[in-house]
């Protein structure tokens, strides 16, 4: 089942029935002692409503935060030291690669991330932008994986080359995340050959497409969350990013006006212009 956040209240949909959540904040919601377990009441014991065709889908976000991994898949390992090398970064991604501990940052406040079908940005300083598609975690308050969602982690791929050290700058700006566009809810992990696919169209055009799957994922998601909480407090859940598998060739950068679109089934299409930063 799905649970989507909207300007007009929450809703939970089943087989393309959709039922409203009884009036409570996000956050309220996601910290519920079983989220499935009432969830599945809600469609048992309720009715289907048409309100939600009007309704305009939000990001699945109240005031959490949101994290991600880095280096997790090969290709993502690959490019970022690439990208690296004339900084003398090449060689250690090789090294958060095979180490045990992942590679962990900080990526968003709810007020940087964008929703479906609202615009993220490149930074204004940037020459080199790229979209990262990721599977998202949604994790509660007690460190446990509840649900699914898609994430976009935008990257300035030259700022981070140029030193390693400039991660956050790569990385964190205003509309440098997106979410969406539901939570797929639920505790068992969606199968290793799920698809993630990748399309950015510009004038109506495709300039890039990439696909991969999450058995080219080489941490499993409860390992990568697993050390996320050790010694972090997340009272009010997070979501975590767990790595990007596509990633354009060196030629290519983001441009304003550009439509991203990510698919991973079941949980659905997540799509996003670009506009330049301020």
């Amino acid at each position: 089942m799905k649970l989507y956040r909207t300007n007009a209240g929450n809703f939970v949909e089943e087989d393309n029935i959709y039922y409203r959540v009884p009036s409570t904040s996000w956050d309220v919601l996601v910290t519920h002692d079983d989220l499935e377990k009432y969830l599945l009441s809600i469609i048992r014991e309720g009715e289907g409503t048409d309100d939600f065709a009007s309704a305009q889908i939000l990001a699945p976000i109240g005031n959490q935060e949101v994290w991600a991994a880095g280096v997790t898949y090969y290709r993502s390992r690959s490019a970022r030291m690439e990208e690296s090398k004339g900084a003398g970064g090449g060689d250690f991604y090789d090294r958060v690669y095979a180490a045990e501990r992942p590679e962990l940052f900080f990526k968003a406040t709810a007020s940087r991330v964008a929703g479906p079908l609202q615009d993220v940005r490149i930074r204004s300083d940037a020459r080199w932008s790229v979209p990262e598609p990721e599977l998202t975690l949604l994790v509660n308050h007690r460190g446990q994986i509840i649900g699914s969602t898609i994430g976009n982690d935008m990257s300035s791929r030259d700022i981070e080359g140029e030193n390693p050290l400039y991660l956050p700058q790569a990385k964190v700006y205003d509309r440098s995340c997106a979410l969406g566009p539901c939570v797929l809810v639920g505790s068992e992990p969606l199968p290793i050959t799920t698809p993630i696919r990748l399309e950015i169209v510009r004038n109506s055009s495709t300039v890039f497409s990439g696909a991969t799957t999450l058995a080219e994922l080489k941490r499993a998601p409860s390992t990568l969350v697993e050390y996320l909480s050790r010694d972090n407090s997340f009272p009010l859940g997070t979501f975590l990013l767990t790595g990007t598998g596509i990633v354009p060739p060196d030629s290519f950068t983001l441009a304003a006006g550009d439509r991203i679109r990510i698919t991973i089934d079941p949980i659905g299409t997540l799509e996003n212009k670009v506009a330049q930063g301020a």
